[in-house]
């Protein structure tokens, strides 16, 4: 890939994946790197930019995350954000000292020197901050680009080095013009001219397959949602009869899930394998009540299932997955200080007895951008902006057990909240909307009896990219349809609550 790169730096800020995100918002590629990286890695890269983010620690914590002193003497600009600023301070010699009055959520920067950074910014803009400490005095060679009332140094730049620091947060979209400061740093400072585009990523990504597989034949593990397929229909693309893909009903797919997959499959003439393995998916989880635990058996038995089915389909030397960016930040606390916040059954590689390796050509990307490539490859609307879906299913809706019985019921429940939404036109401006099951019975009056049936709770949240998530304000007249059709539809819930939990701190997910 050729495409000019603004590497990441990963200092442990839950905003991270927002600054990349933001950058190929501008077609301008971008990498999450660790922290500790060396220099000389950095410079083999020839990145265009380099961007240190913002962290949780100070940075005169002892063991605080560091990045290499030379990565300020490559050459290329670099820009430090938060806690990315005051390691540049502290390390290019200036002061660092802890804030008497610290700044997290909103604040007002008055910016001080135009240009650079702050071309076509208002003098005076709202920011969103997150730091107990501030920038004292900034390193020899820096002017102060930008102040706020608790802050002297919110803003710094050396133009002759390329050095470049802000004390707040441009990637969010709490902070004004925050797109335009970093476009003025991709394009005015680093040079890029926006080379980063989804037809780029349909041609590379079909190349990167074709030299990677070779004369290789790849089993292709089909979820029916957008990523696996999309994946599946590059991969086609790249080596077409040499694929096969395989679908496999694991017992907790939403109603009439697996017949309509099925389907939509045969439209899109991918060689599909159809295997219903449901009754040995339910038979493990019997009793499991532990959320790792039922991921952890639903990723076993997903590679128990291929290492029956492979053998079936002659020589296979590869295995593709749907894999995304957020299924490997999430994932693996690989990437800077990232933690782990659950484990992916797509993620983690295989057993070193299936002997295939893996090809996962979305893993580099966001949501929004494999739906971009979806419509680039030709899939119809509907399927592309279909919500997304998680690899354990219903398996991790339902709080507790998961029983036949218990599907059942969520299953018609969760159908509702979807035909509901979609009626009101809010399903493609939600990320997700669906029903959780709950592990809490409780009394209820159904005509003249007294009930005591389970309760359901309600799901909708909005979001870019799935990294964070704000609750969905749903009309009450959409949420009383849904209440009201689940409990007389559905016998065995008499109960329905609205979830208005938002990412951070709860997951999207309940489990």
């Amino acid at each position: 890939m050729n495409h000019q790169t603004i590497i990441v730096l990963d200092f442990g800020s839950q905003y991270t994946q927002l600054i990349a995100r933001r950058l190929r918002e501008l077609s301008v590629y971008s990498e999450i790197w660790a922290p500790e990286t060396p220099a000389e890695k950095v410079r083999a890269r020839k990145p265009a930019g380099i961007i240190l983010s913002g962290g949780p620690r100070s940075v005169s914590d002892p063991g605080a995350p560091t990045c290499d002193p030379a990565i300020f003497d490559l050459g290329s600009p670099v820009l430090g954000i938060c806690y990315g600023m005051q390691l540049m301070a502290s390390v290019l010699g200036g002061a660092v000292a802890p804030a008497e009055q610290r700044e997290f959520g909103h604040a007002t920067v008055t910016v001080k020197e135009a240009g650079h950074l702050f071309d076509h910014v208002p003098p005076e803009i709202r920011v969103w901050a997150s730091h107990g400490d501030f920038v004292a005095a900034a390193p020899a060679g820096f002017a102060v680009a930008a102040s706020s009332a608790n802050a002297p140094v919110a803003a710094m730049t050396n133009a002759t080095r390329g050095l470049y620091g802000l004390l707040f947060h441009p990637e969010v979209v709490h902070t004004e013009s925050g797109l335009e400061i970093l476009k003025n740093f991709a394009y005015g400072v680093c040079g890029c001219t926006g080379d980063w585009t989804m037809a780029s990523f349909v041609e590379e990504a079909t190349a990167r397959i074709s030299a990677q597989v070779g004369s290789g034949r790849i089993v292709c593990a089909l979820s029916g949602g957008v990523d696996s397929t999309v994946a599946a229909l590059l991969i086609h693309r790249a080596i077409g009869d040499r694929l096969t893909c395989v679908f496999v009903d694991n017992g907790v797919l939403r109603l009439d899930e697996a017949a309509q997959i099925r389907k939509r499959f045969e439209r899109l003439q991918l060689p599909l394998r159809f295997v219903d393995a449901s009754a040995l998916f339910l038979e493990r989880l019997t009793g499991v009540t532990d959320p790792e635990k039922k991921r952890k058996i639903i990723g076993a038995t997903f590679i128990d299932v291929f290492e029956t089915e492979t053998p079936t389909l002659g020589q296979v030397d590869y295995l593709a997955q749907g894999t995304l960016y957020p299924d490997v930040i999430e994932s693996v606390s690989v990437v800077g200080q990232s933690a782990l916040i659950k484990s992916h059954h797509n993620v983690g590689g295989l057993p070193e007895r299936m002997r295939m390796q893996l090809v996962e050509p979305l893993r580099e990307l966001f949501k929004d951008e494999v739906r971009a490539v979806g419509r680039q490859l030709g899939l119809d609307e509907e399927f592309v902006v279909r919500q997304p879906f998680p690899g354990p299913g219903l398996a991790v809706r339902i709080l507790g057990e998961v029983t036949r019985p218990r599907l059942e019921l969520l299953r018609r429940a969760d159908a509702i909240v979807s035909e509901e939404v979609k009626r009101d036109g809010w399903y493609e401006s939600l990320w997700q909307s669906f029903a959780v099951l709950l592990p809490v019975q409780s009394v209820g009056v159904m005509g003249d009896e007294r009930t005591y049936e389970y309760t359901v709770a309600v799901r909708a949240v909005e979001s870019r990219d799935g990294m964070t998530a704000d609750w969905a304000r749903l009309p009450h007249d959409l949420l009383a349809r849904i209440s009201s059709r689940i409990v007389n539809e559905v016998r065995g819930i008499n109960r329905v609550v609205y979830d208005i939990s938002s990412k951070p701190p709860s997951t999207i997910e309940w489990e």
